[in-house]
């Protein structure tokens, strides 16, 4: 461009102010911008300190940021010729909001209207590395200060192409809503798009507004996508239009991870109406069909041998038992003789983290290429394993990034995008795959069964020790966030021979009051499950195990709960929200017999939350009658207060503490899955009891905390945790007795009748109504 004043080039030796970052302005026909980036506790009431642990130092959120930033200028806003700015975001959305926030950004730093700006999901990129994992609650950290310099870098190179074309200089020229407008006259966006571009990329320096200078980042914002949710417009992976991808499924073993032998009578299925096609794969045997009741038809008719696997005739009783066997024993510390002590065992169940939506992709495996679209949140890692699968180049293998319908951490995961790419290699057609409701408790992830056992030593008023081991079985992490521990061990305030999941324990968990010698330890045992980290993976059940302790000491020191932790806390922000919750929730105000409090906190990810609730545990609540339902005691308030950092969209942010609460109940209370002699016995949402309407509380109070911070915190799993503590908490004050396993309703007789194993889906009701609520 002549007619475009020359990006400044910096004497390497300045740099940048603490506003100003690095950016570049990227050679190509219309302007597009990316962003270069480069890269403590408070005294408490308590005279025992507690030395900082390593996820005080470098936590799992700075790992995953460190990750991100060598390839944070290949992040790029792009504005077009129509004057709206676009923009590939490497993140998976599933429900969490980012593509809104994302969206604010940009707008923030563009000045540029919400509804003229575009943000859809990048495909894989193998280039961006681990810039595009989704998880840890990482993907607003990581992202804020990049998205923000390419809109900006955007902007300043819109301002001086129009202070060319209008003859006046950069300064006498004001940007707002797409126009550009100067004593000379106006131009908007679309018109210099062209001019604004640049033959050559050249690396340039820009001013990011500060907090003060906001407008839309910080304010409240319904979701960008919500009409076409509602709707019916918005575009899931099984919504999409890709040519002859007919339905298929698979038959599924009895066992968990049991295997096919062979289909006996294939020709028959093949002779059913609708079907296509019938090809064995590692996990069963696949149907292609014209419509999914016909694949369902044809899996209920297929007769098939099946290998039990390695866990045939397991049970959670043998699991449990294992697990307890490879428990680390406690290392009291040196403490005087009069020293009293609180020894606690907790056991969490295996749980479901399948999402609504069914686990599903669609996959199109041709001679030299492949292209497959699904729900993913780590697309890197999904491209690299299928083109390994099917013997091609990474590059020769397209992965397209839909929108998927929740997560839970189950999308970290790519199963079924690599079943779809195996299917569809098997019978040389597309496919559209799609797991049945019954497949996901039975074959896919699932939290898994952990003990967590508590020893805390305490004399004259004073916590001296404080000691935790929890024993799990294995955490799958092969996602793509074991490879970014491996990259960055160097780094890690932690031994370098841990395991990838000792690494993510150790970055995530911390005591957050002075308890003296404070030291908490994972060990894992038995392979053998599908495993996923569950929303917060370790958070809710570890702060639930630390916070029925802290509510025991209280108690035998004779200590109201919110004052002890008041006393302990080493973090004034999580003095700030225990007050506040304190406050909005009434703590200590007369109940009814039978209605009581539980408090808890809970700090990671650069923020910190507290959750008090109201129980009701009284008979008419408890024995409740409601149809096909579990009931039991029930959550009749909770008063929810979140320290975030900078928070870009609060009614985001108010409705992920909202999911966190649900989540916490049904931890607490109803959700888990039983395993008995190879498999488990839960079936689709009828008879997995996750929060149902009925046990939502009638009232929630969700509380921003005010906040300094210039970064925003960890969002996405902070409601988990405090919320399930509270709620565990409030049952033990209830009863009188501290639970010891959870949910509290595992050990009772089942609500519902297990469905067949065999075949593995049922039949689709088909008397309407019966079936709703």
């Amino acid at each position: 461009m002549t007619d475009m004043p020359p990006t400044e080039h910096l004497d390497s030796r300045s740099g940048p102010s603490r506003r100003s970052f690095m950016g570049y302005v990227i050679a190509g026909a219309t302007l597009a911008t990316g962003a270069e980036m480069t890269l403590g506790s408070e005294p408490a009431e308590a005279v025992i300190p507690t030395v900082p642990g390593p996820a005080e130092i470098l936590d799992l959120n700075d790992l995953l940021t460190l990750a991100a930033a060598p390839t944070a200028n290949l992040i790029t806003v792009k504005i077009g010729t129509d004057g709206r700015a676009s923009f590939a975001l490497p993140r998976a959305e599933v429900g969490q909001g980012i593509i809104t926030s994302s969206t604010m950004m940009i707008a923030e730093e563009l000045d540029l209207p919400l509804d003229k700006i575009d943000v859809t999901l990048a495909k894989a990129r193998p280039e961006l590395m681990f810039n595009q994992l989704t998880g840890g609650s990482n993907t607003t950290i990581s992202t804020y200060t990049p998205i923000r310099v390419a809109a900006a870098l955007a902007k300043q190179q819109l301002l001086r192409a129009a202070a060319v074309v209008l003859g006046d200089t950069v300064d006498a020229l004001v940007a707002k809503s797409g126009v550009i407008t100067g004593p000379s006259g106006q131009i908007s966006y679309g018109d210099l798009a062209v001019r604004a571009s640049v033959t050559d990329t050249v690396r340039a320096q820009v001013t990011l507004k500060t907090r003060a200078q906001h407008t839309v980042i910080g304010t409240p914002q319904g979701r960008t996508d919500a009409r076409d949710a509602v709707t019916g417009k918005k575009k899931f992976a099984m919504d999409l239009d890709v040519a002859d991808a007919l339905p298929t499924m698979v038959a599924r073993p009895p066992t968990h991870n049991g295997t096919p032998v062979r289909l006996k009578n294939e020709a028959a299925v093949l002779d059913l109406p609708g079907v296509t096609d019938v090809a064995q794969v590692p996990t069963g045997i696949a149907v292609r069909a014209k419509t999914f009741g016909q694949c369902i038809d044809a899996i209920r008719e297929m007769d098939i041998e099946w290998e039990g696997g390695k866990l045939a005739g397991e049970s959670d009783a043998s699991i449990l038992a294992k697990v307890k066997k490879a428990q680390l024993p406690m290392v009291v510390p040196k403490v005087p003789v009069l020293t009293q002590r609180v020894d606690a065992e907790f056991t969490f169940r295996f749980r479901s983290n399948s999402s609504l939506e069914p686990n599903c992709a669609i996959a199109d495996v041709r001679a030299g290429s492949a292209e497959i679209w699904a729900s993913l949140k780590s697309p890197v890692v999904a491209q690299e394993e299928i083109a390994g699968e099917l013997g091609l180049p990474v590059s020769k293998v397209t992965v397209n990034v839909a929108q998927g319908g929740g997560s839970f951490g189950r999308k970290l995961f790519h199963d079924a995008a690599l079943e779809a790419a195996r299917i569809s290699k098997a019978m040389g057609k597309p496919v559209r795959l799609m797991w049945h409701r019954v497949d996901e408790p039975r074959q896919g992830r699932l939290h898994p069964l952990a003990t967590s056992r508590v020893r805390a030593t305490h004399l004259l008023g004073e916590v001296l020790s404080f000691e935790q081991r929890h024993t799990s079985v294995q955490t799958d992490f092969g996602h793509g966030l074991g490879d970014i521990i491996t990259n960055h061990a160097a780094k890690l305030p932690v031994a370098g021979n841990l395991s990838f999941a000792q690494t993510i324990f150790t970055l995530t968990q911390e005591v957050p009051y002075n308890f003296g010698a404070v030291t908490q330890l994972l060990s894992e045992t038995d392979d053998r499950f599908n495993t996923g980290s569950m929303r917060n993976i370790y958070s809710p059940d570890v702060r639930t195990a630390n916070e029925l302790v802290v509510d025991e000491l209280a108690r035998k020191m004779r200590k109201d709960p919110v004052a002890f932790r008041r006393k302990f806390l080493r973090s004034s922000a999580a003095k700030a929200a225990l007050d506040k919750v304190a406050e909005l929730g009434e703590w200590g105000r007369r109940l009814p017999d039978g209605v009581v409090q539980g408090v808890a906190i809970h700090k990671e990810y650069k923020g910190v939350t507290a959750c008090l609730v109201e129980l009701d545990t009284r008979p008419q609540t408890v024995e409740r009658d409601v149809r096909n339902a579990v009931t039991g005691p029930r959550v009749t308030k909770a008063f929810f207060a979140v320290d975030a950092g900078l928070v870009i969209n609060p009614t985001g942010l108010e409705a992920q503490m909202l999911g966190g609460v649900m989540d916490g109940i049904a931890l607490a209370l109803t959700s888990s899955c039983h395993f008995e002699d190879g498999h488990f016995l839960e079936a689709s949402w009828d008879n997995y009891f996750y929060t149902r309407q009925w046990n939502v509380p009638p009232e929630i109070t969700v509380e921003i905390m005010p906040s300094d911070a210039g970064q925003p915190g960890g969002a996405g799993e902070a409601g988990v945790a405090a919320s399930f503590a509270a709620i565990a908490c409030a049952y033990a004050r209830a009863t009188g007795k501290m639970p010891t396993e959870f949910p509290i309703n595992h050990a009772d007789e089942l609500a519902f009748e297990p469905k067949p194993f065999t075949p593995s889906v049922v039949q689709s009701p088909t008397d309407g109504l019966d079936h709703t609520y």
